[in-house]
């Protein structure tokens, strides 16, 4: 019994509480599955192990960038700053976590396990379950599971208190989230695309659903964006570098300024991170250096996840292609892209941005204690993906009018999840429409009615697909994954 307990212990402290370590098992345990040669399962491991390694180092720099700003505001200002992207989002969660409920530090890791075997599960007994479709964009599942496991740990507080039990309510909601979400957007997806034969697997399944049904209301379909000429030098925010580079440069730039080079070269107020050093550099290069490292981190966090969440990808993909045949691949939401019109992605993200940039002048003037800053993911793929799918549906009208509702439903309510959240002093929430609208929602819910209201959010979304079974006027069509596009 003893050998057991220490080899169980052993596991525990070198394994599970080393999500870096977890998910190379997971990727190794997959290939071997899958029958892969000895040196592919090796090298998956390696390489799935390094990429989130890289990723704890691009969270730590984000880190010790963003608290000098955030220290510097709380002096001058006495206000909160919270940056909306999934990976400031994880980064945040993850230092709350570690600081409020450090016997879930690495949970998440395993709640996203957990969730996956959930989402398998729902779609081999779809014939109950009416679920088609398994999520497989690992990353998203990654950062969705961290942002999860502190509303759950953090608003109720039976799970808060019990390990073993929180850890499986993660996963369990995550997987339904999963599953659910993403079974929502076969029919749209199947009609932007003609029959494509895929769902969407990220941050928007709910926006999409909703987009498909209001878009034909607002607008003509064939009054669409190509119609319309967009100014050419919108192309360069195409590049992800560039995009996000120059959205922390507007907003970090623009708070360095105001805050001024005394503050931010004092050391009573600037107690972590780098200080400004007059004597060796000038302000304003300090200003966009540091706005540019911002950049710099996301790059190396993303090259982080897309270094270990190929390996996982392949792995869970290579297991759903064995267990699940016929099922819908759940993939991420730019696969939809190339089926809308060209102008669209641009679209969205413009007109997305400018009702994120006026609802953040608004809780500026109302004084809300909380600044949000925007960034680049959420303003981006929600909002592209958004105009695609509503342009399709509904023409320019309907892509206008509901891009720019999402940008002010992703500062407003990204607003209401900081506070909510105690995410204030660690400077970033997940931001994605979807983490606003349903998963803010969901956290009162968690808050008010403890694990009552968590069973009512999972008998809320197990309802959801018997509901889209019963409006399906071809059954077996659902079935067998051929729900083909009504005009």
């Amino acid at each position: 019994m003893d050998i057991l307990v220490g080899i169980l212990n052993w596991f525990s402290q070198n394994i599970l509480q080393k999500p870096a370590f977890f998910v190379g098992l997971l990727v190794l345990i997959g290939y071997a599955l899958l029958k892969k040669p000895w040196y592919d399962v090796f090298a998956g491991f390696v390489k799935a192990t390094v990429g989130y390694m890289i990723l704890d180092v691009a969270s730590a720099g984000l880190v010790t960038t963003f608290r000098p700003i955030l220290a510097a505001l709380n002096y001058k200002f006495n206000i909160g700053a919270a940056v909306i992207d999934p990976y400031f989002g994880l980064t945040a969660a993850n230092e709350k976590i570690a600081a409020d409920f450090p016997d879930y530090i690495g949970v998440a890791t395993t709640a996203l396990l957990i969730g996956f075997f959930v989402n398998i599960a729902l779609v081999a007994l779809r014939k109950v379950t009416k679920i088609r479709t398994l999520f497989i964009t690992g990353h998203i599942m990654v950062q969705q599971a961290a942002t999860i496991t502190l509303m759950v740990v953090a608003l109720i507080p039976f799970f808060g208190k019990n390990v073993l039990a929180g850890t499986i309510a993660i996963g369990v909601i995550c997987g339904l989230y999963w599953a659910v979400s993403s079974n929502m957007t076969v029919e749209p997806t199947q009609r932007l695309t003609g029959g494509g034969g895929f769902a969407i697997g990220h941050q928007q399944q709910f926006a999409i659903w909703f987009v498909d049904k209001v878009a034909p209301k607002l607008g003509k379909k064939e009054e669409n964006l190509d119609n319309l000429k967009l100014p050419t030098f919108l192309n360069i925010f195409h590049d992800t570098v560039v995009a996000s580079a120059t959205l922390m440069l507007v907003f970090f730039g623009a708070i360095l300024i105001i805050l001024g080079p005394d503050i931010m070269s004092n050391a009573d107020v600037i107690t972590t991170g780098t200080l400004y050093d007059p004597t060796k550099q000038d302000f304003y290069m300090y200003v966009v250096q540091t706005a540019f490292t911002f950049s710099v981190y996301l790059f190396v966090l993303m090259q982080g996840v897309r270094m270990f969440v190929g390996e996982l990808t392949n792995a869970f993909q290579g297991i759903s292609n064995k267990l699940l045949p016929g099922s819908f691949p759940a993939v991420d939401v730019a696969a939809a892209f190339g089926f809308g019109s060209p102008s669209a992605v641009l679209f969205g993200f413009a007109t997305g941005l400018i009702g994120q940039l006026i609802t953040i002048v608004l809780l500026i003037v109302f004084k809300n204690p909380v600044l949000i800053i925007t960034g680049f993911v959420p303003v981006f793929f929600d909002n592209a993906a958004i105009a695609v799918y509503a342009d399709k549906r509904g023409g320019w009208k309907a892509a206008l009018t509901l891009s720019f509702i999402s940008g002010v439903l992703q500062v407003a309510i990204g607003a209401v999840a900081v506070s909510l959240l105690g995410l204030a002093a660690y400077g970033g929430y997940h931001g994605n429409i979807d983490l606003d609208i349903p998963w803010v929602p969901f956290a009162y819910i968690f808050k008010y009615a403890g694990v009552i209201g968590y069973a009512l959010v999972a008998l809320f979304l197990l309802a959801i697909p018997q509901i889209q079974f019963a409006k399906a006027k071809d059954k077996e069509a659902y079935y067998a994954g051929q729900a083909q596009a009504e005009e």
